[in-house]
């Protein structure tokens, strides 16, 4: 999976779609206009996301994360390219003593050290989370630098053994996550899913993290070291939350503990060469929320719909929503071909201020900019997201409303439309809860 060229960000508002790799612009609506640079995923085949793990900081390798250019971008003024590196999730990082609580492994193969890690609170003391070099970004976890970007592989041979996908975060500084403002603007990215096969599924998504990775108290490391991760699924196989372990009731087999990690998730790009999708999933709860019992709305306990968050969300499939040949192989939309993806979010008076109305689609292929499919569903209308449309389509497929349980739009854009930070995840992912 390639990503080149990175993220625009568009800051005068007035009708337009852009077209950058990876890329936020503010803007109203209308059609996309080409960008210069792109972000390509290629293999799709790796994962990005946001993770919390160790909470100390290990010394054995100096932390070196791969260079990830961004774009600031003005109708008037063109594009600023912005500073910005990518970080590997601590969930994949190694996790080993410090200090006095010894230097053997904290965590292997879905076991802690009992020695170590005898507590939640003595864990986080004794464990330590490293550094990833530049040779071990490529070598261990096959995240390779490349011109403009990175490339993920799914699957890596390395030293200590098989690697399979990664979770990377975009820094916007050696200490902070990028974050985005998204009212009144839109994301553009571009992407080849040719070789992602059906059953696979590489994303982009922005989730409602700290912007410091949950620095201070017991987390010492940061997000430098791909702390604070939390999602619309409240995961349950988080290590380390708010400075501690999550050890407590911990499922070897499954790599679970006792408490998720729950936040308002807006999945910008779900997809392989067969199908996509683009979803909002929002959540009773102000920034990243530690859940525990019904609160977490674990699927197992048959909870799903009675936790905080929206874990269905309301997804745009053209596939699902009527359209069977919009997006695939030789369709409109051909995923045979390099794409741009363009996401917009409207407000309802076209300014930064205005209340969150429509989150609406674009595609650009061979130079031609290609509206979202419209929805050929009985009793359902319309080619973008919206309250409306979220409604009317859990009623056609008979599904519950926890969409509009759970605040719709509105909720999404008060906590989260401000400043989410953004992750990549793909296919090595599995989502628990």
């Amino acid at each position: 999976m390639l990503f080149r060229s990175p993220i625009r960000i568009l800051s005068e508002s007035s009708p337009g779609v852009v077209l950058p790799s990876m890329a936020t612009c503010t803007t109203s609506t209308s059609g996309p206009r080409p960008a210069a640079r792109r972000l390509r995923s290629v293999l799709l085949t790796a994962a990005y996301l946001l993770s919390a793990s160790a909470q100390q900081v290990g010394k054995t390798n100096k932390e070196a994360p791969p260079p990830f250019p961004i774009f600031h971008c003005t109708k008037s003024g063109g594009c600023k390219t912005e500073r910005a590196a990518v970080t590997l999730d601590g969930n994949w990082r190694w996790v080993h003593g410090v200090g006095s609580g010894g230097n053997g492994n904290c965590y292997t193969a879905g076991v802690w050290d009992a020695t170590m890690c005898p507590d939640p609170e003595t864990c986080a003391k004794n464990c330590g989370v490293d550094g990833v070099t530049k040779a071990a970004y490529a070598d261990t976890y096959g995240v390779k630098s490349i011109q403009g970007g990175v490339e993920l592989k799914f699957v890596t041979e390395g030293t200590y053994g098989k690697n399979v996908g990664s979770r990377l975060y975009l820094l916007g500084s050696p200490d902070k996550y990028k974050m985005f403002k998204l009212k009144n603007r839109e994301f553009s990215l571009d992407v080849d899913v040719s070789n992602l096969a059906c059953g696979l599924n590489g994303a982009v998504y922005l989730v409602e993290m700290k912007e410091d990775g949950g620095l201070g108290g017991g987390n010492k490391a940061g997000a430098m070291y791909g702390t604070g991760y939390c999602d619309g699924q409240c995961p349950h196989d988080v290590k380390f939350m708010d400075g501690k372990a999550n050890i407590e009731d911990w499922d070897p087999k499954t790599a679970t503990g006792k408490y998720g990690h729950c936040c308002t998730e807006m999945d910008l790009w779900e997809a392989n060469k067969e199908a996509t999708a683009y979803t909002p999933h929002p959540c009773d709860t102000e920034g990243p929320l530690i859940c525990d019992g019904t609160e977490c709305g674990d699927l197992d306990k048959d909870e799903r719909y009675k936790g905080v968050c929206d874990k269905d969300g309301c997804d745009f499939n053209s596939y699902r929503m009527g359209n069977h040949s919009f997006f695939g192989p030789g369709m409109v939309v051909d995923s045979k071909k390099p794409m741009t993806i363009v996401t917009q979010w409207l407000t309802t008076d076209g300014t930064d201020s205005g209340d969150l109305s429509e989150i609406r689609r674009f595609y650009v292929q061979d130079g031609k900019v290609i509206p979202n499919s419209m929805s050929k569903m009985d009793g359902v209308e319309g080619n973008s997201v919206t309250d409306k449309f979220c409604s009317q389509q859990k009623k056609a497929f008979g599904d519950p409303d926890d969409h509009a349980k759970k605040g719709g739009l509105k909720a999404g854009e008060a906590r989260f439309m401000s400043n989410p930070g953004l992750g990549f995840k793909t296919p090595a992912e599995a989502r628990t809860g």
